[in-house]
């Protein structure tokens, strides 16, 4: 059995999660899983210690502070994983922000927005997204990180 080849330890990668996403966990429909959000970073930074990633994973429940974030990611980080949640359906500025960073972006979403309401249809920050992981709870996080490992080590 062979194993994935590790990203080199250098690399940078910003998890950012938008609005609610600190209340994972305790939505009573379970729409999001059962892990609550401070179980998700754990998960999130096991996965990327055993590929020789840097994680920074972080939540806000304010537009701005994401597109500060992203921007702050240009030169100190070779991806961005991105879950915006709702603002994923509205927020201009944050695709405005993915568009002028150079590195590699993934958009993760915990339920599989094309199975809900119609207006989550639509991503703004597909656009942006080299790829796009929904549907699988805490295990999409995880598959995002490996993915973006991938990524960043081909340098595809």
């Amino acid at each position: 059995m062979t194993t994935p080849s590790a990203t080199p330890a250098s690399s940078t990668v910003w998890f950012l999660n938008g609005p609610n996403a600190n209340l994972y966990g305790l939505d009573a429909n379970k729409t999001y899983g059962s892990d609550s959000f401070p179980v998700l970073q754990q998960r999130c930074e096991s996965k990327a210690a055993s590929l020789g990633i840097q994680l920074n994973f972080v939540q806000s429940n304010h537009e701005g502070q994401l597109v500060d974030w992203i921007q702050e990611a240009r030169g100190a980080a070779q991806g961005v994983i991105i879950n915006a949640a709702g603002l994923t359906y509205s927020s201009v500025p944050i695709l405005d922000a993915l568009l002028s960073f150079p590195g590699r972006i993934i958009e993760v979403h915990m339920s599989n927005i094309w199975r809900r309401e119609a207006f989550r249809h639509h991503s703004y920050i597909s656009k942006a997204a080299d790829g796009v992981i929904a549907g699988l709870g805490g295990d999409g996080y995880e598959l995002a990180i490996e993915a973006m490992s991938r990524l960043i080590h081909r340098g595809a």
